[in-house]
């Protein structure tokens, strides 16, 4: 474990902004009975130390501003992003069924007073079954699609709802390995598009964390902190499993068991001195409920450690 001086520590990351998000307690989808029920994930991470929260698949936390302000306000916790899912990359075709999706995100995150919209692409491969869906390369017309649309949807979403897209780096799309990242950053307008960068699946598909916000740091909009097993990162690679099963088998873990070092990625961000998040999203769909809760303190204690 890599901790910061607390000297270097209070100098560093005064302007990173700890949260979590409804993905630390096992959640994906709007409506799951495997899911802790939307009232115990607010109690619980406010109890776990954490003031920031992320609003998760849109539906599984009351969609009423007034309700979900109320419900937040009286636990201490505020929202830092709404989370959107997106295929770009299939064209014009797909605009307006994406759109309506962004919108509903995106009039309720501007609701909870939140600046960003996490933009997630879509999967190549179903997260449950594994079935392929489509091949794992774009074609080179489909990355322009890819990069078009998404800076129209960063223009659209400013200007409608003061929001700044981040995308997110995501296992199994295909915006995933370095070479992938850093493709889709310099094909894309950095007034329009910034990156969330997700720590634990970055790693997942082979990348540097601390190697891209050193060298792309002005495009790090957002981090999301997540480790992986590297044992069990191994064994789902060589058998080519699905990230959804990967998940489940405990691909990503709880910091400090995995990699990357959490500490140093901390300091990277840090030193760009810009107001940043760093949510802590560590998936674990499906888990027992009694599991996050614990897993989520001592989380929140190792970040603090860390200096953040």
């Amino acid at each position: 474990m890599t901790s910061l001086s607390p000297e270097s520590s209070q100098s560093s990351l005064s302007r990173i902004r700890v949260g979590s998000a409804p993905d630390s307690w096992g959640v994906w989808f709007p409506d799951d009975p495997a899911q802790v029920p939307w009232q115990r994930f607010l109690d619980e991470v406010a109890q776990s130390g954490y003031e920031w929260i992320e609003l998760g698949p849109y539906g599984y936390l009351p969609t009423d501003p007034a309700i979900l302000t109320a419900e937040t306000s009286r636990r201490g916790l505020k929202v830092s992003a709404g989370t959107v899912f997106t295929g770009l990359h299939h064209g014009e075709a797909v605009w307006e069924k994406t759109w309506a999706h962004v919108a509903d995100n995106a009039v309720l995150a501007q609701a909870m007073g939140a600046k960003h919209l996490v933009v997630i692409p879509s999967f190549w491969r179903d997260d449950k079954t594994g079935e392929v869906l489509e091949p794992d390369t774009l074609t080179p017309e489909q990355w322009r699609s890819l990069t078009s649309l998404t800076e129209r949807l960063g223009k659209e979403v400013r200007e409608r709802y003061g929001l700044r897209i981040v995308v997110h780096p995501h296992a199994d799309t295909h915006i995933d390995s370095e070479e992938n990242v850093v493709r889709f950053l310099d094909g894309t307008d950095s007034d329009l598009v910034s990156l969330c960068l997700d720590t634990g699946h970055y790693a997942y598909c082979g990348g540097d964390s601390v190697k891209l916000i050193e060298t792309y740091g002005e495009r790090i909009g957002y981090l999301h902190l997540k480790q992986v097993d590297p044992e069990i990162l191994s064994e789902v690679k060589a058998k080519g499993t699905p990230f959804g099963p990967a998940v489940a088998q405990g691909v990503m873990c709880e910091p400090p068991m995995g990699v990357p070092e959490l500490g140093p990625v901390l300091e990277a961000a840090g030193k760009l001195d810009v107001d940043l998040f760093a949510i802590v999203e560590q998936d674990m769909y499906p888990c027992a409920p009694s599991a996050p809760l614990p897993i989520a303190q001592r989380t929140r204690a190792f970040l603090r450690s860390c200096g953040a």
